[in-house]
């Protein structure tokens, strides 16, 4: 039997404009404590700084707050754009975090997913995957070293820096590294031995590199001596399920055109090219294999198709993403719990069996049933003369 699937969702998070900040964050924090109702294990919450659509700047601000109205459910950081932090300070706000969830907290990291923060803060793009190399290995350094850590670079020195706590998870809090397309991600996840998180796992491009970013990874986890896990390797797949496919198509008209409008002029691979009808731009995206728009029929569908084409991993993250309005995602939610989540984590099969052994032919339950009946009836009365002598 293979190892149950875990679940999440990679909560960007994406509210469609003009919306009302101060209630989207809230529904964001809603969403969490409704996923942690229905038995989801995480949440990634993502750090943006432009676009007006992904309004969370700092995701460890947001996860303290989520971690305040929730008791089991983890929440890492989807991720932390580490060329825009000094990683002495991340990796001492990510330990005070990781004390304050009593465990709870991951670090997800990446280089910075908008262009449009990185220019605004003078950092070149091109170099934002390199950034993100050095950061990660200063932060690993810190998290994992008993001696001082002394690096420098052309935008973060370290001299003899240690953390003055440390972590509550032993040894360290849960470490990712985000990958799309490039084999970066996978790179640097795999020469610091951390997990992966594939972002673009569904899209037809990420798709068919999905085998061959698993080869990077192993490849550098063997070479710095750390052994490749596939049950930290997270894929992400966007989905909105409702109880039909029409009532689905209905429900994203609230959000994914203006979502999948602004991916397609943010990144070089959007989800699915503009067409004039909605309607179209579905059909395309769904037969694509690049989403999921309909029931848990397809969602099922698309988790197996994932684990084919990958070999296997660990976590599906669902993309949260407001296609639909906030009841229609937390429908959508519910609908994966009840209805998909059952068939990868190993909770389907024994009530179905069970279910089967009991209405299944070759035994006659209500025949034995009634015989034990009449038996106790017959004891009883076999038994009451006695009783009756004695109270008289």
């Amino acid at each position: 039997m293979p190892a149950p699937l875990r679940f999440g969702v990679f909560l960007a998070p994406f509210h469609p404009v003009p919306h009302n900040p101060t209630l989207s964050l809230e529904h964001d924090l809603q969403a969490i404590e409704a996923l942690e109702r229905l038995g989801f294990d995480e949440v990634w919450v993502g750090e943006h700084h432009s676009g007006g659509l992904e309004i969370i700047s700092s995701p460890e601000v947001f996860i303290a707050a989520a971690a305040q109205r929730t008791r089991r459910i983890r929440l890492g950081t989807g991720v932390s754009s580490l060329p825009y932090h000094h990683p002495f300070m991340l990796a001492d706000r990510m330990v005070l975090l990781d004390h304050l969830t009593r465990g709870r907290a991951m670090l997800g990291c990446g280089p910075g997913q908008l262009v449009s923060d990185a220019v605004m803060m003078g950092i070149d793009p091109d170099e934002q995957r390199r950034m993100l190399g050095e950061g990660l290995d200063a932060i690993m350094a810190l998290l994992r070293a008993d001696a001082p850590v002394t690096m420098e670079t052309d935008w973060f020195t370290l001299r003899d820096a240690r953390l003055q706590l440390a972590p509550f998870t032993y040894p360290h809090m849960e470490v990712a590294v985000a990958g799309s397309f490039s084999p970066a991600g996978p790179s640097h996840a795999g020469r610091n031995g951390v997990g992966l998180i594939s972002i673009g796992a569904t899209s037809p491009q990420g798709f068919a590199l999905l085998a061959s970013h698993w080869e990077v990874y192993e490849t550098e986890a063997a070479a710095h001596g750390h052994t490749a896990d596939r049950s930290r390797w997270r894929l992400v797949a966007p989905m909105l399920l409702a109880d039909t496919d029409e009532e689905a198509r209905r429900a994203v008209r609230y959000g994914y055109p203006q979502i999948t409008g602004y991916l397609a002029h943010m990144l070089p691979t959007p989800p699915s090219a503009p067409r004039e009808s909605l309607d179209e731009q579905i059909d395309i995206a769904n037969e694509s294999g690049a989403i999921v728009i309909g029931t848990a029929d397809r969602a099922i569908a698309q988790i197996e198709r994932l684990v084919q084409q990958s070999g296997g991993f660990g976590t599906v993250l669902l993309n949260g993403g407001y296609w639909g309005d906030f009841e229609a995602t937390i429908r959508s939610y519910q609908i994966f719990a009840e209805r998909v989540m059952p068939c990868f984590n190993g909770q389907a099969g024994p009530p179905q069996r069970s279910y089967d052994f009991v209405m299944g032919g070759g035994h006659d339950w209500r025949g034995t049933t009634a015989h034990a009946m009449a038996r106790a009836a017959d004891d009883y009365a076999a038994t009451k003369p006695s009783w009756s002598k004695e109270r008289r």
